[in-house]
């Protein structure tokens, strides 16, 4: 499996495992289980979720799928801007916890920007590390003016990653926000990779999926893996959907097909806002 370093040095998983919707229903738990599971075994061992997930449900399936196992994980969850408070996020964090079903998160992060000032949310995130519960913090859905200004607030500088959405069709990130992260060393986490299966029903993405003899899914999905410093969290609900996900680290896109992708969905030419899901 091929890593990533985070800014304190640690290596992670380029491709990790998403968990968002996940959890929600009872009759795809043992799947969902056992897919988390098997991309364990796969390399895949960065696993995201967040309290907002199935309000705590996406939670509760991660620590049933990684016990036993729970040193092998890079664990990441993240806390609703809503409890973003210096309390609120302690408190967040403690239940977090208790429905993972382990003493630390390897990775805590602001979910979205909400009203509580920078400086307050990570003075919580430090007394958090303090206390052993979390090992690293960043942050998620953060434009480039907000990664300024957390930069600027006290303690910024120990942010680990800005979880982003980016897929071919959400290039925006591409004119400002990458070049600064990659420029400051700061990996990008990219969501809804495959826009949530939609890249599938392109043309233009199933014929380079022809010439390479795999699923459009793993074009769109190894496309992103491409950049630099870009860390990609698909979701799979099935173990043969999993197997996909890891073959695309496989795909080897060609300047035609980077070339033909570039033309089918342009990159930026100018600032753009910073898009969500």
């Amino acid at each position: 499996m091929r890593k990533i370093k985070l800014p304190s040095g640690e290596a992670v998983p380029v491709l990790g495992q998403g968990t968002w919707y996940m959890g929600d229903h009872a009759s795809r738990r043992a799947d969902e289980i056992a897919t988390l599971r098997l991309g364990l075994d796969f390399g895949m061992t960065l696993v995201d979720t967040a309290e907002m997930y199935g309000d705590g449900a996406s939670e509760k399936l991660v620590g049933e799928a990684i016990a036993g196992r729970r040193d092998e994980v890079f664990l990441v969850s993240k806390v609703l801007p809503s409890n973003a408070t210096r309390h609120g996020t302690i408190a967040a964090c403690e239940r977090s916890l208790k429905r993972l079903g382990t003493d630390r998160i390897d990775l805590y992060l602001l979910h979205w920007r909400g009203r509580t000032p920078f400086a307050e949310t990570i003075a919580a995130f430090e007394t958090l590390q303090d206390a052993g519960k979390i090992r690293h913090w960043g942050v998620s859905n953060m434009d480039i003016d907000d990664m300024r200004e957390i930069a600027r607030a006290p303690g910024g500088d120990a942010m680990a990653v800005n979880q982003v959405l980016y897929n071919l069709t959400r290039r925006g990130i591409e004119y400002d926000l990458l070049p600064q992260a990659q420029a400051r060393g700061l990996p990008l986490m990219a969501y809804s990779p495959i826009e949530q299966g939609r890249l599938t029903e392109y043309p233009e993405v199933q014929d380079i999926a022809d010439r390479h003899g795999v699923s459009p899914a793993q074009i769109a999905l190894a496309w992103v893996l491409r950049q630099q410093g870009v860390i990609a969290i698909p979701k799979a609900s099935t173990p043969a959907h999993v197997q996909q996900n890891r073959a695309a680290l496989e795909v080897q896109l060609t300047a035609q097909d980077l070339t033909e992708l570039d033309d089918a969905f342009p990159p930026p030419d100018g600032p753009e806002s910073l898009e969500m899901i």
